[in-house]
């Protein structure tokens, strides 16, 4: 555990999700696996189609539409929809072969195995502190079993524009009736969480699970309040 700021009073924490709670690397892995073999199948036009030709129209997608970057559900779905129209689908055949998709794709995103020491962890603080989760991604809480320790759940696109910009720190902020200073935000990323947290006036945890060098890292634009390299540490500090 490293101090880099002084840690004032904290009366309720924010939570990143994938890659701060879990480790989200093997479940995107296997998700996309997934819902490429699923379109191949469904949809017979697509059978050449790989995880490399569909992230590419991903890409091509988010650089025609910037903000798109905000919603990432409705990024994907949009792939799916000019997927199936690049190969030959009719426009109704597309939205409804994405809808489709779609299922699909959020029946493995949320298929996570969360480790015990996050929900020990969790339990405990929330019965401390009023806990949110804040994130950037698509994962559904409930489906695996951490939505019973958050008193809401902020989504970027639902409830504003992804990390770093402020709309979901503020947002929180503002349902807990609460000034931000006093709300730690803990994740995993240096930009998205502990850059976007600080300028927005939270203080900030930054989850270092992977050992990495604060001072060698590219994206370590602003110092956290507090590293630590375990969840659980966080039963000591606060």
């Amino acid at each position: 555990m490293h101090f880099y700021r002084p840690l004032g009073p904290v009366k309720a924490l924010t939570f990143d999700l994938d890659d701060t709670l879990y480790d989200n690397r093997p479940v995107i892995e296997r998700t996309e696996t997934e819902v490429v073999n699923f379109m191949q199948t469904k949809f017979p036009q697509l059978a050449a189609l790989d995880r490399k030709g569909f992230n590419q129209i991903r890409l091509d997608l988010l650089e025609q539409q910037p903000d798109i970057y905000h919603d990432v559900s409705e990024w994907r779905r949009r792939a799916f929809e000019v997927t199936l129209t690049k190969y030959g689908y009719s426009e109704s055949a597309a939205a409804e072969g994405a809808a489709l998709t779609m299922e699909n794709f959020r029946y493995w995103r949320s298929r996570i195995d969360v480790p015990q020491s996050t929900h020990v962890t969790l339990s405990l603080l929330a019965t401390r502190y009023p806990l949110v989760a804040v994130t950037n991604g698509n994962a559904d809480p409930e489906l695996f079993g951490l939505s019973e320790y958050f008193q809401m759940v902020l989504r970027a696109g639902p409830d504003g524009r992804a990390k770093p910009f402020g709309d979901m720190y503020l947002n929180a902020a503002q349902r807990l009736n609460l000034a931000p200073e006093f709300i730690l935000h803990v994740g995993d990323d240096l930009v998205t969480d502990v850059a976007g947290a600080i300028r927005h006036g939270l203080q900030a945890c930054w989850i270092n699970d992977r050992n990495k060098s604060l001072i060698d890292e590219p994206t370590g634009c602003l110092l956290p309040h507090i590293e630590i390299s375990k969840l659980d540490s966080l039963c000591l500090l606060i």
